[in-house]
Parts: C-alpha cells; structure tokens; sequence
C-alpha cells in the first residue's frame, strides 16, 4: 500500500491526482490512499490491472473508508477534518 497526501503546488493535479496513480497501478500496488488537502478528500484506488486501477472510491474527511485486502481495514477519518483549512 502507498498513502500519499497532496502537496500544495502547481502542478498538484497532474503530479499527485493523475501520475501517481498510473505509476502505482503500473507497479501493482494493490492499494493507493490519496489525502487530498485541497478538496478535504479521502480517495481509496484499488485493484491496478493493465496499469490503472479499476476501483476508485473517495470520500469527505469525516467518513469511514474501506482499505480492500491486502490491508482490509476500515479507516475512521474524522480526526482529519482538525486539520481542514
């Protein structure tokens, strides 16, 4: 599993939204957990196949988010809306 947390830059939308994504499902992580301090968004991409992932599931901070197997957890995230801007 990768967890990335965008940065606040530029080029944020391609780099962090866009590239890693292709990157990660091109090497088979099985899981990729983006924190998106822009939008106060939880993004969960799973299962990588032909370099991209097939599931992509967001959520606002605040909500209960699924991290599919390898992990297999529920993530609580409302201590992330603390540190919304």
């Amino acid at each position: 599993m990768v967890l990335e947390i965008t940065v606040r830059d530029q080029d944020t939308n391609q780099h962090d939204r866009i590239d890693k994504p292709i990157g990660y499902a091109g090497a088979d992580i099985p899981v990729h957990l983006l924190i998106d301090r822009d939008h106060n968004t939880l993004t969960v991409f799973s299962e990588p196949k032909d370099g991209r992932y097939q599931q992509i599931v967001s959520r606002p901070w605040g909500s209960a988010v699924d991290i599919p197997a390898p992990v297999g957890i529920t993530l609580d995230t409302t201590e992330l809306k603390d540190y919304a801007d």
